[in-house]
């Protein structure tokens, strides 16, 4: 997490206690240590922000201490509320998480006749959709895209067959009934998709393919968007594409 997105961060946690946070509560939150806690601490008291601390008890924010409101309309609200609801059926543990801490911090800055519609249960979105995956974390798939990090997969496909994979992870596909990883296979030598719940085994790779993923999505995209139906594990041969050692 980047040091201002932190800082804020820290903000809304002390904004939606109920009680003292210890610095090791704060720590583990962010999963930075103690340390860092202490620094940003002064660097937010440094900036006039109302946050006292006590040894032993905790950092608390002084009540009525307020960012400047979120301006959208009920519409927008509503829209968001939506789609909020919608990642529960994702079935990706983390970002169903997140949807939760969304949600409680547009309610903490929306101006006070907007915050109704945010927990409106007139819009409702049922929760069955893709199972979650019991042996991938899907969180490490969606760092892998963001770092441009390739990933070592263990595969069990439609038949059965194992296989060890080297792929170059470029999106992940949210379909209601399964997950697919799409990306580029270093065995195949093309583009494929592998259904989440037939990962076995997912870990970082030493190398990855920095630079190289703008290229490969809009290549990936252009062949999902000449076939028809959606796309799916495919046995077939793809077109050949040179990918550059990095």
């Amino acid at each position: 997490m980047r040091r201002t997105s932190r800082l804020f961060e820290i903000i809304q946690l002390l904004r939606s206690a109920k009680k003292p946070l210890t610095a090791a509560a704060l720590a583990e939150m962010l999963e930075v240590t103690k340390r860092t806690v202490y620094r940003d601490m002064a660097s937010l008291q440094a900036m006039s922000v109302p946050i006292y601390g006590e040894a032993g008890v905790g950092y608390v924010m002084r009540p009525g201490y307020d960012l400047p409101p979120l301006m959208l309309s009920v519409e927008e609200v509503e829209a968001l509320v939506v789609a909020l609801s919608l990642l529960g059926r994702t079935g990706d543990k983390g970002l169903k998480a997140a949807a939760e801490t969304i949600r409680a911090k547009v309610a903490s800055v929306l101006p006070h006749s907007s915050k109704q519609p945010i927990d409106n249960v007139s819009l409702y979105a049922p929760a069955w959709g893709a199972a979650e995956p019991e042996d991938l974390d899907l969180s490490l798939v969606r760092r892998a895209i963001r770092e441009e990090r390739k990933l070592v997969i263990s595969y069990c496909d439609e038949q059965g067959r194992a296989s060890e994979r080297v792929i170059c992870p470029l999106a992940i596909v949210y379909f209601v009934e399964v997950i697919n990883v799409a990306g580029w296979c270093e065995l195949r030598q093309a583009f494929r998709h592998f259904r989440a719940d037939r990962i076995r085994a997912c870990s970082l790779s030493g190398s990855g393919f920095e630079g190289q993923s703008a290229e490969l999505r809009t290549r990936w995209l252009t062949e999902r968007r000449s076939c028809r139906g959606p796309a799916r594990v495919s046995s077939r041969p793809e077109q050949p594409f040179s990918l550059a050692r990095p």
